[in-house]
């Protein structure tokens, strides 16, 4: 009993003398693949963040406050029911509270968000000193979570909101600037340089192409049957079997929707065999200057009608503008060729499928994202097969 007590005394001090310090440990000697698993398990978390983004940022919302909650019931989420992935399996795709329906995109966002943490990590950490490694990966990772974002905006609502694409200029240029690797340089100056060179190129070329589909495509010349009768509402432009949004068709102050009418229906007066003109800013008649917002409805009777047309918008041009400043002008000019590709294929294909029409607005961002990230990923490999 005494020799067993003096053991476990002995055993304790030798214990007791061991250093506990377990946040002093040697981190860079956990395997590889740990670091794998904390990469797709951020990348989850930031998924999360990012649908709650794609939701509130189109409506002018704040992604702060209020705290997560149903949009239906505005039941407000604790945190033991917003685990990515799991929770959204758990409960079957239903709010707890009042069980409507969750639609699968928050549970598809977080996934692909994951992935593509864990795709930069493999692709960018060092397996040798996997530490030192963090900064590119986790950069690389949070420029794809910005074109994850941009295309779910975009497909949703056409468009992409400033603080992605003005953010993503600024977060670029900071980035190549303290982490020059990102332009394939260790000079910092020179990194910031490439990465401004990618905005302003990126940018301008986007940009040209904007003007010049302006000029040769702005215009869309619709025939109709003839003594068609369409409305103009205030919200948006009535056809025969169609209704557009003036969101669709005013991009600009300077677009104009054209017409030749047989008669004009206002409220208060008619016109025969008149011309028409409408922009955000006017209504011209006939040279009488009229007051768009103070006409509520407006019939027009007309066999043809001109309506504005983009190439692109606006919010393609500082898109481009944040991917270049990320991958630099030779990654800008990669996307902007691969995207028309895979632009004018999916839009071939839902043509043949009878999914839209020759005519109707496709959104062009995430044809962009794609092509970046293909450059992300494989633009060395693309390199060595066109110097061989």
């Amino acid at each position: 009993m005494i020799h067993s007590i003096q053991g476990l005394w002995v055993a304790g001090c030798g214990l007791a003398t061991v250093n506990w310090r377990p946040w002093t440990a040697d981190w860079s000697a956990l395997p590889f693949h740990f670091w794998s698993a904390c990469f797709f398990a951020l990348g989850c978390i930031v998924g999360s963040f990012l649908n709650v983004c794609i939701y509130r940022l189109p409506l002018g919302l704040s992604v702060v406050t209020p705290p997560s909650h149903c949009p239906r019931c505005k039941y407000s989420i604790p945190w033991y029911l917003n685990i990515p992935l799991v929770t959204w399996l758990a409960l079957r795709g239903r709010c707890k509270n009042c069980g409507a329906s969750i639609s699968p995109r928050y549970f598809g966002v977080e996934l692909l968000t994951g992935l593509a943490f864990l795709a930069c990590w493999l692709k960018f950490g060092n397996r040798d000193f996997p530490i030192s490694s963090f900064p590119l990966p986790l950069v690389y990772a949070v420029f794809i979570s910005g074109l994850i974002c941009a295309t779910f905006i975009d497909f949703e609502h056409f468009i992409i909101p400033d603080e992605i694409t003005l953010g993503g200029i600024f977060a670029g240029l900071i980035a190549s600037l303290f982490l020059p690797q990102l332009q394939n340089t260790h000079s910092n100056l020179l990194g910031l340089w490439r990465s401004f060179l990618g905005v302003i190129i990126g940018a301008g070329m986007v940009y040209a192409i904007l003007r010049m589909g302006k000029m040769l495509f702005g215009r869309h010349r619709l025939k109709l049957p003839s003594e068609s009768r369409i409305i103009f509402s205030e919200a948006s432009l009535h056809l025969p079997g169609r209704e557009i949004s003036y969101d669709e068709l005013f991009y600009r102050k300077s677009d104009v929707i054209t017409l030749r009418a047989q008669t004009v229906e206002l409220v208060d007066r008619c016109y025969k065999n008149v011309v028409v003109r409408l922009s955000p800013a006017a209504l011209d008649i006939s040279g009488e200057k009229l007051d768009p917002a103070a006409v509520a409805c407006m019939e027009c009777v007309t066999a043809e009608i001109v309506l504005p047309r983009e190439a692109m918008g606006l919010g393609d041009v500082k898109f481009m503008g944040a991917i270049g400043a990320f991958i630099g002008w030779p990654g800008t000019i990669f996307s902007l060729a691969i995207s028309s590709f895979i632009g004018a294929a999916v839009g071939i294909a839902l043509i043949l499928l009878r999914r839209r029409e020759w005519s109707s607005r496709m959104p062009y961002g995430p044809y962009i994202a794609m092509a970046a990230v293909i450059w992300t990923f494989s633009h060395k490999t693309f390199f060595a097969w066109l110097m061989h």
